[in-house]
């Protein structure tokens, strides 16, 4: 592992490395800091050009066949003018709890009903913003494979990898000009070996959370150096030939016992993630070899900025997003 894991690293060493961000407008609302004043942030205050937004489909087809598309309208007005990059997730589970987004009206449908309608809807926004010039990629479904996180295993027939395929090749039909991601979970050491095969595979990683599910009700740190997520796209790349991001790297803390970021305090939060911290994933992303990094969790910089009074996480994205631009 660690052979191969060096390999890659090395094979890697000359690409470009791309920082960039998950931008997800519901969850900045529900911290309670505005939406637009957030990625006005992102974008002009600390810098970053490399987008990864979200296509809810509950928020987006409010009524069978009425869509809603203003609010991601506005996120790739913002993008276009600074000349920013845009890889856009698609279809049921989208990153952010619950992870499907389901509308309501779509919960009594049987399974070959909803699926149909979804593919209308995944359509719907290929077509619309395929001809973006902020557009680069498209993810579609999100960590389709994890189980035991969110509300996906409750909805008969949303964990069919027949539906994945169909999804994927819904996608290249509409648009076949653009990179299509297929993501994978934190820590799983699985194959990817099966359909679809995607033109690149994206990977979240974690490394300090809450623990429930083994009850010690402290906070964990997972073991994982970075030379195992170099493994990790060095086997996928010899494996299937395709590249592999990281299209979720934890940036933002992780609140204990269930709660949310902003029912706790400055201080409780930097028990898992504080400015040092911060910048540790950064590190730890190149450590990984892997070129092309979203860090997860930049409304909450904002957040801590504007509503805790503590723009330590700003000031130091500030300066490691200013450094990946001048390299």
């Amino acid at each position: 592992m660690y052979g191969i894991a060096r390999w890659y690293i090395w094979s890697e060493r000359t690409t470009p490395f791309v920082l960039g961000t998950s931008f997800v407008p519901a969850y900045a609302q529900s911290l309670g800091v505005d939406p637009k004043e957030t990625l006005d942030a992102l974008a002009d205050d600390i810098g970053i050009r490399d987008f990864r937004l979200v296509s809810y489909w509950n928020q987006m087809e409010p009524q069978p066949g009425i869509y809603d598309f203003s609010q991601l309208d506005w996120q790739f007005k913002k993008i276009e003018a600074v000349k920013g990059h845009v890889t856009l997730s698609l279809g049921l589970r989208q990153p952010r709890y619950p992870e499907c987004h389901m509308p309501d009206w779509a919960r009594s449908e049987p399974p070959e009903v909803w699926k149909a309608q979804l593919n209308t809807y995944i359509a719907a926004v290929v077509d619309r913003y395929k001809n973006s010039p902020a557009l680069q990629s498209y993810q579609v479904e999100n960590e389709f494979f994890l189980k035991g996180f969110g509300i996906c295993e409750t909805i008969p027939g949303a964990l069919d990898r027949s539906r994945l395929i169909s999804e994927y090749a819904l996608v290249k039909q509409h648009d076949s000009k653009h990179t299509v991601i297929i993501n994978r979970s934190n820590n799983a050491l699985g194959w990817p070996v099966g359909d679809p095969q995607p033109d690149e595979f994206g990977i979240s990683v974690y490394k300090r959370v809450w623990d429930q599910g083994f009850h010690t009700h402290r906070y964990l740190e997972y073991p994982f150096p970075a030379w195992f997520y170099a493994f990790t796209a060095g086997w996928t790349k010899i494996a299937t030939g395709k590249d592999t991001i990281i299209h979720e790297m934890q940036a933002e803390s992780w609140a204990p016992n269930s709660k949310q970021l902003n029912d706790i305090s400055v201080a409780e939060a930097d028990k898992s993630l504080d400015s040092k911290r911060l910048s540790g994933r950064v590190r730890f992303a190149e450590g990984t070899g892997m070129k092309e990094v979203y860090l997860w969790g930049s409304e909450y910089w904002y957040y801590r900025d504007k509503v805790q009074h503590d723009p330590s996480l700003m000031n130091v994205a500030r300066e490691e997003f200013k450094a990946t631009l001048k390299n």
